[in-house]
């Protein structure tokens, strides 16, 4: 049954789900005293500088000084600002933007660039991008001299490459490797913090990875806090435990609430009937199924489908 939703791993599993879309760049290369105010966004943007220095200056946060080869990852962000000093006026981003050329926006003269700074922004599908955002801190600093941060340092220098260049494929490579650098940023959260971080959690737990990665290669399986226990090798307690206190939900309770996300995409895409979706996801019968979705989601699958098929209203603004 697990083939009829496609599961592999957790990571892998909840960034399918949350269906990822890049855009990356305009590049920054900047010379001389300037300072650019991002206003606030939704999920997810990534960047790193190639070379230089820069000030990331949060609302609410202490300002942060950026050095070449460092990597950041802004979740559901207040406004920010980017500036070459703490005490330069800063303008808005967006007009500095709209007059990029060939993938790049320039600030002083070209001659004396010493600042080179590669962003990307990832959106995600808003039904299950919780799954995500919720696990995310406002800002994510991984410095080059981190465990992960020369192999981030290099996703960015071959991300800043693919940024102008028209060559064949561009936009695919630039795709993909963003959703590799998410993934290298995840890695290097999970392993910064002593937080709870949901999912995440598998990342760097071996007990605790083995039985989330159990319930997601067979979410249809009636799972057992004594099976899960076992896969881990500790006993139910300690496991129950563990568990909890790294994903920050109990087992049964991730497994519900796993299940439910994958209901709400396969009803959100109208891929299966409720009653295929019942079994899929592990339910005897139609009733027990919309009785855990309500529970979770607040209305009824039938509910849930017929206001996914509704069209979605025109936004006067791009995301």
């Amino acid at each position: 049954m697990s083939s009829v939703l496609g599961f592999r791993d957790p990571v892998a599993d909840a960034i399918g789900l949350l269906r990822p879309r890049t855009v990356i760049g305009p590049s920054l290369r900047a010379a001389g005293e300037w300072a650019l105010r991002f206003d606030t966004f939704l999920h997810v943007r990534i960047g790193g500088l190639v070379r230089g220095t820069c000030w990331l200056i949060l609302d609410g946060h202490e300002p942060v000084l950026l050095h070449e080869g460092d990597t950041f990852m802004l979740g559901n962000p207040p406004p920010y600002v980017l500036a070459s000093t703490l005490d330069a006026s800063p303008r808005p981003a967006e007009q500095v933007w709209a007059a990029a050329e060939d993938g790049f926006v320039r600030i002083g003269p070209k001659s004396e660039e010493d600042l080179y700074l590669c962003v990307g922004h990832i959106a995600f599908d808003d039904e299950n991008a919780a799954l995500l955002t919720d696990l995310l801190p406002p800002l994510v600093i991984v410095r080059v001299g981190d465990p992960h941060g020369g192999r981030l340092a290099q996703l960015i220098d071959l991300l800043a490459t693919e940024v102008g260049v028209a060559a064949a494929g561009g936009p695919l490579v630039q795709n993909h490797l963003a959703q590799i650098l998410l993934v290298h940023m995840l890695r290097a959260h999970a392993g910064q913090t002593d937080r709870p971080t949901g999912w995440l959690g598998a990342l760097n737990e071996d007990g605790i990875g083995a039985a989330l990665r159990a319930v997601h290669a067979d979410v249809a399986h009636s799972w057992s806090l004594k099976e899960l226990a076992d896969i881990s090798h500790m006993s139910r307690s300690a496991f129950a435990h563990a568990f909890k206190s790294h994903v920050g939900v109990p087992p049964l309770e991730y497994l519900i609430q796993w299940r439910m996300s994958l209901a709400r995409d396969a009803l959100a895409r109208d891929t299966l009937s409720i009653s295929e979706l019942a079994r899929a996801t592990g339910y005897q019968s139609e009733s027990a199924f919309s009785t855990a979705f309500r529970r979770v989601v607040g209305s009824s699958p039938a509910q849930f489908r017929n206001q996914a098929r509704q069209p979605a209203p025109s936004a006067a603004n791009g995301s």
